[in-house]
């Protein structure tokens, strides 16, 4: 009886090991010198470029975090040191401002493919649409993106559209455990159903060829929500002028006003 008690015991104890140990990512090493990124942030990041002198010293270090944090390889390519910067300032765009220090940490690895892919992660092919997408089920904690998609987001700046800025949007909508477009990380109790309310309306403004906002945010909320969010920060200006509401929001849940950077 004794034997049998400890036995038992020695499982409980076995299983609360296992459900609270967690394994720690080792750090990712540093392949990039702050003066590297530094230059590369200046010569393709506009938001970067808007910042002030100590603001830019604050991002640079928002960067060395994420690229320690976060491994970014190549399939089908070698990831260069501008891709890497690239991704990593998407990350750091919309969370600059968030008044914790905000991580993703649902995220380990982001892919780059070549261009666009399928949904079976095919780059090669017939049906291959898809220029950024977060994982989930075996893929969960992964970003896939297309490295073309990417440089052109930072390439083109008055297009309204940034795929990276996009899809770490999504992450962030992710974060509370629902892409449904209502990031209640981010956003006071008061102003969900307000947020929901604006997103039909627009939604239906977009349906109906009413609005200037890409058609794919009508696709559901969270594609809403993820391609507005494209808008506030290549086009704040543009998007304050067209729909002060939207901007209102969106100033409210990043916790920052792109025009002001």
């Amino acid at each position: 009886m004794i034997t049998q008690f400890i036995i038992l015991l020695f499982i409980i104890v076995v299983a609360v090991i296992i459900w609270k140990w967690k394994p720690v990512r080792k750090p990712v090493k540093l392949q990039i010198s702050p003066d590297r990124i530094s230059n590369l942030l200046s010569e393709n990041v506009l938001y970067y470029q808007r910042l002030s002198n100590n603001d830019k010293l604050l991002f640079e270090a928002k960067i060395i975090d994420f690229l320690q944090r976060v491994r970014i390889e190549g399939v089908g390519l070698t990831a260069d040191d501008t891709d890497k910067v690239l991704v990593a300032a998407s990350a750091i765009i919309p969370i600059f401002r968030l008044k914790h220090e905000w991580q993703y940490s649902n995220l380990t690895d982001v892919l780059l493919y070549p261009d666009t892919f399928n949904d079976s992660f095919q780059f090669q092919g017939a049906e291959r649409n898809i220029m950024g997408m977060v994982g989930s089920g075996y893929m969960n904690g992964k970003m896939i993106l297309s490295q073309h998609a990417l440089r052109q987001g930072f390439t083109i700046q008055n297009d309204n559209s940034n795929t990276a800025i996009h899809e770490f949007v999504h992450l962030l909508d992710k974060s509370d455990g629902a892409v449904d477009g209502v990031p209640e990380n981010l956003l006071a109790h008061q102003y969900t159903i307000p947020w929901i309310d604006l997103m039909h309306q627009q939604i239906e403004a977009i349906k109906r060829n009413e609005s200037d906002i890409n058609p794919y945010a009508a696709t559901s909320k969270s594609e809403f929500f993820a391609v507005v969010s494209e808008y506030f920060f290549e086009r704040p200006d543009l998007l304050k002028t067209k729909h002060p509401e939207l901007y209102h929001y969106l100033d409210r849940i990043f916790d920052q006003k792109p025009l002001n950077s």
